[in-house]
């Protein structure tokens, strides 16, 4: 590919950015739009619907990016949270890593890679030039210019190993204060155990209780059982998601005067004012209570699994206990530190704890055979990358192509559009073999699809791609260990027009979709005007994407150290990406997506050891290039590069990842002093009881009727959305009851 290509496919780009960004600018000042562009801020309830029809409503305006620039980080942790804050240190790392491999890249590397043929090599016009041209492949062997290729290795190395550490130190000292400036954190007393045995004469509640009074009897305080309830809670969670599909709610007296509408409603083929509400009688509320006691009868009647929430008096105790090997039989009494309420993933707490290692093998070899599936597309794409390399079967197609601007557009645009299409397929698929595993967190199973996501990006994309998509040459390529290096360094700048590319299309133009968010704007244009449901349900606003989004910003971090040297000119347009990331992450935090749950920040050591990975990758390949090259000082200087890299990563992993792993003992000892000075304790032993309820129904019905919590274990009742579980709809004149 020329200049000319790459700037097609660049103003290809930049046109699709620029005309989304201004559709979004618009859409998002359209009240319809409330949910999708603004979905944070009507969960609260806070955010209204009504303004007045103005011109200025359908012009494009940068407000959005005035508004994301100018919030500050604290205002950031307030909103959003410690997640968030660290994602964007992500950006911000690459923002500040790219900036200075660009300068000393740019002013020295590039004119060396462009004039490293001398005199012999006579040059075009910039616009017809080939992308090789500005590549190492470019610079002649043993040509004593490469000690600037090697310098710039250096001085990228060092910047990017001190701003990794100074980050570091930042997110440990923030995921510090989160633990102990935060308000009483149920997940801190509590531990999560599983595998309890089996007994014949005894409940697995009975048989919780005698263990833990008995080996535990200072620091016991009780514990809940968690039960085999999927059906109960499927049915729960479907009549609610029913109940708000159909019903109609009036918030403000002008909205309860509908106007009348000839319009068919799409969902019965009535007119829009065919759902009315039924005040609740007094009949009403005593069906409601019977129905609430009936269900929790049905709930004390479920079978018990092998696994409870046990709950301690201080933090340190649930810490011991949570670390402590509870048995002789390592498989039997398994215990580790409870996640935050809401971040339990219930449905997977009562999976066998001798199932978990047999499902992980499961999920490893059908992640390899999705990896194998997955070079189809690979290989297609290359091709398309490559025509004129393409073998005599499939020669028609190059031959079909001759007009210049198709081929610019069908080389240097549409296999990274095809590329990138594929790989949408990817976050679901590893998403569902995360859940498979058994995660008992939501951010567990977000992390560990994360990392595979993350893995399947960086060999899909880099590797396979780098290597022509050829399986074969792959296999025979890594059976030669020693031939890595030399391999890689051959690939790499052949590859970077295609890196180019993919770039500005999975970048750039994914931003623009990421900000405009295009499939939950066409559902709610759906909801709005054709099942005509104007509510706005807040459970239609999701939680940030940190699987998917995440391994894209690393993917383009290891792109760029890699071709940093190799092919400096990618690093422009890799700025571009992240100074636009910047600002439409930090909007759709602040406006779209909502925190319902925290990690504290424990994705940050999969960030710096997927950065430590791609120095060591860039370093590694640098050695190739540099031998291919026949220049012994600049290899000879590397080899010291790499060794450093290794060992500050060591000293990294020592004295920061341990935080992030388990909290320290100390600080949960000072936590339980300040509770117990406080005299808070027996506030905290309160909210325990109902911090972990696997069924919220009514509670107070409950009550009425007699049921109360059994001795030593909780059967945990809230009173949440109680006005929700009883109401009677009118539908065309039938009635529908919410019921189990």
């Amino acid at each position: 590919m020329d200049i000319a290509g790459l700037l097609t496919s660049a103003g290809i780009n930049i046109s699709i950015c620029a005309v989304l960004l201004s559709l979004y600018s618009i859409l998002r000042k359209q009240p319809s739009n409330m949910i999708v562009y603004f979905g944070r801020w009507i969960t609260p309830g806070r955010a209204k619907h009504n303004e007045p029809l103005s011109f200025d409503r359908f012009i494009p305006s940068p407000s959005w990016v005035l508004k994301a620039w100018e919030t500050t980080d604290e205002e950031l942790l307030e909103i959003a949270g410690v997640d968030a804050v660290v994602f964007m240190r992500i950006i911000v790392f690459s923002i500040r890593i790219f900036s200075i491999a660009a300068s000393i890249c740019i002013f020295l590397v590039l004119p060396v890679n462009y004039y490293g043929q001398g005199q012999v090599m006579h040059h075009k016009q910039i616009h017809a030039e080939s992308l090789l041209v500005f590549t190492i492949e470019n610079v002649k062997e043993g040509s004593k210019w490469l000690w600037a290729h090697c310098l710039a290795l250096y001085v990228i190395s060092c910047a990017a190993c001190v701003l990794l550490y100074f980050e570091y130190k930042s997110i440990t000292k923030m995921r510090l204060v989160y633990i102990t400036g935060s308000l009483p954190n149920p997940s801190h007393f509590t531990v999560f155990v599983r595998s309890i045995p089996w007994s014949a004469t005894q409940s697995y509640s009975e048989t919780v209780q005698k263990f833990f009074t008995n080996y535990y009897a200072s620091s016991y305080l009780s514990h809940q059982m968690v039960y085999r309830a999927s059906k109960v809670q499927k049915l729960m969670s479907d009549a609610e998601k029913m109940y708000k599909m159909i019903k109609t709610v009036a918030v403000e007296p002008e909205t309860i005067q509908c106007s009348t509408s000839f319009t068919p409603c799409m969902f019965c083929g009535g007119t829009t004012q065919s759902f009315k509400m039924i005040e609740e009688t007094e009949t009403d509320n005593s069906t409601t209570n019977l129905a609430a006691v009936e269900l929790s009868e049905k709930i004390k009647n479920l079978e018990e699994s092998p696994a409870a929430f046990v709950f301690f008096k201080t933090r340190f105790a649930a810490l011991i206990a949570a670390q402590s090997l509870q048995s002789s039989n390592p498989m039997l009494w398994v215990t580790k530190l409870a996640p935050e309420p809401h971040d339990v993933y219930w449905s997977n707490l009562w999976i066998p704890y001798r199932q978990l290692w047999l499902r992980k093998i499961a999920i490893l070899l059908a992640s390899i055979a999705f990896v194998v599936v997955s070079l189809i597309p690979v290989a297609f794409v290359q091709a398309l990358t490559h025509l004129d390399q393409l073998p005599r079967p499939f020669s028609y197609l190059r031959d079909n192509i001759k007009q210049k601007f198709i081929k610019q557009v069908v080389t240097g645009y549409l296999p990274s559009v095809l590329l990138i299409s594929f790989l949408y397929a990817v976050p679901p698929t590893m998403m569902l073999f995360s859940k498979l595993e058994g995660p008992t967190s939501r951010s567990g199973r977000k992390k560990s699809a994360c990392i595979k996501v993350l893995c399947f990006t960086i060999l899909n994309v880099f590797f396979l791609n780098v290597l022509s998509g050829s399986l074969i040459q792959l296999v025979s390529v890594f059976s030669r260990v020693k031939d890595i290096p030399s391999q890689l360094a051959k690939a790499v700048p052949n590859q970077a027009t295609f890196f180019m590319t993919y770039v500005l299309s999975s970048g750039w133009a994914s931003l623009a979709c990421e900000v405009i968010q295009l499939f939950a704007l066409l559902c709610n244009m759906i909801k709005k005007f054709i099942f005509r449901m104007k509510d706005d349900s807040p459970d239609a606003v999701y939680s940030f994407p940190h699987h998917t989004e995440i391994p894209r910003v690393l993917l383009f971090g290891l792109i760029g150290f890699t071709c940093s040297v190799m092919a400096p000119l990618i690093l422009p347009f890799l700025l571009g990406y992240y100074f636009l990331a910047y600002l439409v992450y930090r909007n759709q935090i602040l406006n779209v997506y909502v925190s319902k749950y925290e990690s504290g920040g424990r994705f940050w050591p999969i960030v710096h050891n997927t950065t430590i990975f791609s120095l060591v990758l860039t370093q590694i390949i640098a050695l190739g290039v540099f031998g291919t090259k026949r220049s012994p000082i600049a290899s000879g200087f590397t080899i010291p590069l790499i060794v450093l890299t290794f060992l500050f990563n060591e000293y990294c992993r020592q004295r920061f990842t341990p935080i992030f792993r388990s909290s320290a003992a100390q600080v949960l000892i000072e936590m339980d002093r300040q509770d117990e000075q406080s005299q808070r304790l027996e506030q905290i032993y309160q909210q325990l009881q109902s911090a972990y309820c696997q069924f919220p129904i009514k509670c107070h019905d409950m009550s009425k009727s007699g049921h109360s919590p059994r001795r030593g274990g909780q059967d945990c009742i809230k009173d949440e959305k109680a006005q929700k579980s009883g109401k009677v709809l009118s539908v065309l004149g039938g009635s529908v009851r919410i019921k189990e």
